[in-house]
């Protein structure tokens, strides 16, 4: 069984987690994959590192995971971030969003990412082409 929110070293299985999503109740899902590019603020971009703190970084995904629940009305959420090396187009975190229509599954699922850079203990580190290497700034968002 898929656990609804992971933090792992593995590659993620988005259509697994997309199957998981499967309700009669969902007239919408919503997949968002976060993949490593090649480029940041005009540096080209070798690979990406990312580190948690895992039990806080799962305790939080699943308090995001249960706030979007209620505040769109989804009928499923699953949030899976990556740590360790991530390879260039592979993804760094899936987030899927169901409901019963397609308005509240896309906000939700874009909620949730801003969330996530916002609030869960997970830093990402660039290592750039040209050579060198740094963490990227987390958002905080203003209304």
């Amino acid at each position: 069984m898929i656990p609804v929110v992971a933090v792992m070293e593995e590659p993620l299985d988005a259509k697994a987690l997309r199957e998981a999503a499967t309700d009669t109740r969902a007239g919408a899902v919503v997949m968002f994959e976060g993949c490593a590019r090649d480029h940041h603020e005009g540096r080209a971009v070798e690979n990406l590192t990312y580190e948690a703190f895992v039990p806080m970084a799962v305790s939080e995904l699943e308090k995001l995971r249960v706030e979007a629940l209620d505040r769109f009305n989804l009928t499923g959420c699953l949030v899976h971030h990556r740590i360790g090396f991530v390879p260039l187009t592979e993804a760094a975190v899936v987030v899927v969003t169901a409901s019963a229509h397609r308005k509240e599954a896309f906000e939700a699922a874009m909620w949730i990412m801003d969330l996530i850079k916002e609030r869960v203990p997970i830093w990402k580190r660039e290592r750039f082409t040209e050579g060198g290497e740094g963490w990227v700034e987390g958002q905080r968002l203003v209304p």
